[in-house]
């Protein structure tokens, strides 16, 4: 529009020296507030002037007072706008009002609370329902998936369907090529077999993760309470993230929505039959959790899904780092010190933890009480020794079960015994008795220094017992 401004003195442009005199006269001097937009399309009589022209025929706020009509806003409007603090969500409310929600109303109050500031998590797996319901909502939203470089080719398949089947694409995330050399040129491709799998996962998953969720303000994954009986079971549908960092920075600023925590497994296969959802044919062939190609193998009828997953350790502390907000302080400590240090909450002998297996007949060794029987080629006897850390929850929960055989191999030329093998004992353990993760059974034959490593995860009598009467 034109802009059209009258003097108080005359109905004619003022002259340059004119203007210049009213503002010296005008007492006192006021700070000119705002600025003025000239119209793309004067009219011709401002088509004629120049700009500098134009900016005479102006009168400055303080030259006049403010009309009704003027088209400067009111001074108060600008420099002293009504702030207004932001809300914070309740989200531990949200979530108790939402747990009888259905999945999708779930993921459709996600969406619409986020927009384009949040996204679904997509493993390759049966969290391929979450994209479904998302599709079901009706409205937009972003899928993004980490690339570890170790993805069965059935899963880069599956990934090919599933944008082709929704006409999306995925947000793929790939780890640092520097981090992941570094990795395998100083330990190895499958160092995760023989000190656990944290570091591995640390950087070819966690970190890529790390780096995505830092452009988001939440997040959604396919955790549900039934995936693991250590780690998931008390999930709630939506929280806020007590490990990753969103958008705004610092701890708190992601929230977290787990739309089929109260989900059964059984219950997400029937959806996707039902609504004819692409499959990883890995499940196919027993594959129910599936993560990379090492670390994931089917399971067999009656096995728990998760005991696919880094099988080697132990059954209840299956998580790679992405979930690891779910683990306990205690459940922390224990994977901290799986493959990377202790953790600090009691590694360090700060924390006074009452000590297990005290039992007459399970025997207490020191490390030179460890090392001597290490050493010895001849033995009188064979010997059952667990390396374990008081406070780690899978030591205490084989407890009662490592007591009892202890007495029913009490008089037997099988001795039982006990290591602490945290805080300062854990390198020696790692590197000299092969500890890989809280509890390690390993037992000692009488003519072999070389301890055999109890690899099973099952900790019951029945199991260790059978576990003995096959080495002595």
């Amino acid at each position: 529009m034109a802009l059209s401004v009258s003097s108080s003195s005359s109905s004619t442009a003022l002259s340059s020296s004119s203007f210049s005199r009213l503002v010296s006269s005008a007492e006192p001097k006021a700070p000119q507030i705002g600025s003025f937009r000239i119209s793309e399309k004067p009219h011709a009589f401002s088509q004629a002037v120049s700009l500098s022209q134009r900016r005479i025929l102006v009168n400055p706020v303080h030259a006049e007072n403010p009309r009704k009509d003027s088209i400067v806003p009111l001074a108060a409007t600008i420099v002293a706008p009504e702030v207004t603090e932001k809300e914070e969500e309740d989200y531990e409310k949200l979530a108790s009002d939402l747990v009888n929600a259905s999945p999708l109303e779930i993921m459709d109050k996600a969406l619409e609370k986020f927009g384009n500031d949040i996204a679904i998590a997509f493993s390759g797996a049966e969290d391929v329902a979450l994209i479904e319901y998302a599709h079901l909502t009706g409205r937009p939203y972003r899928v993004f998936s980490l690339d570890t470089g170790r993805l069965n080719p059935e899963t880069y398949k599956f990934f090919d369907a599933v944008e082709k089947h929704y006409g999306i694409h995925i947000e793929y995330m790939f780890p640092d090529a520097v981090e992941v050399q570094a990795l395998v040129r100083s330990k190895g491709l499958f160092s995760f077999y023989e000190d656990g799998h944290q570091e591995c996962c640390r950087v070819r998953k966690v970190r890529p993760l790390r780096r995505a969720l830092k452009g988001l303000k939440a997040w959604i994954t396919g955790q549900r309470k039934d995936q693991s009986p250590g780690t998931r079971s008390e999930i709630p549908v939506v929280q806020v993230d007590p490990v990753f960092e969103g958008l705004e920075g610092g701890i708190g600023s992601l929230v977290k929505w787990n739309p089929v925590a109260n989900v059964k497994g059984l219950d997400i296969w029937n959806f996707l039959r039902t609504m004819n959802v692409p499959v990883n044919s890995l499940h196919s062939q027993g594959y129910i959790s599936i993560g990379c190609e090492p670390c994931t193998r089917p399971v067999l009828p009656g096995q728990h899904e998760r005991e696919g997953r880094w099988w080697w350790e132990d059954a209840k502390a299956k998580e790679c780092g992405l979930h690891k907000g779910n683990i306990k302080q205690e459940d922390a400590a224990h994977l901290n010190g799986n493959g990377n240090g202790n953790g600090a909450a009691h590694a360090n002998g700060t924390a006074e933890v009452a000590d297990i297996f005290n039992n007459q007949n399970v025997v207490s060794l020191s490390r030179t009480g460890i090392e001597n029987l290490a050493k010895l080629e001849n033995r009188k006897d064979s010997w059952l020794v667990v390396l374990y850390a008081p406070w780690c929850p899978f030591c205490q929960a084989m407890e009662e079960s490592y007591v009892d055989l202890a007495e029913k191999l009490e008089g037997s030329e099988v001795k039982v015994g006990k290591f602490r093998a945290d805080g300062d004992q854990k390198e020696y353990a790692k590197s000299e008795l092969e500890l890989g993760s809280f509890p390690t059974i390993l037992f000692f034959p009488k003519h072999s220094s070389r301890p055999i490593k109890y690899r099973s995860e099952n900790r019951d009598v029945d199991s260790l017992m059978a576990f003995v009467n096959a080495l002595r």
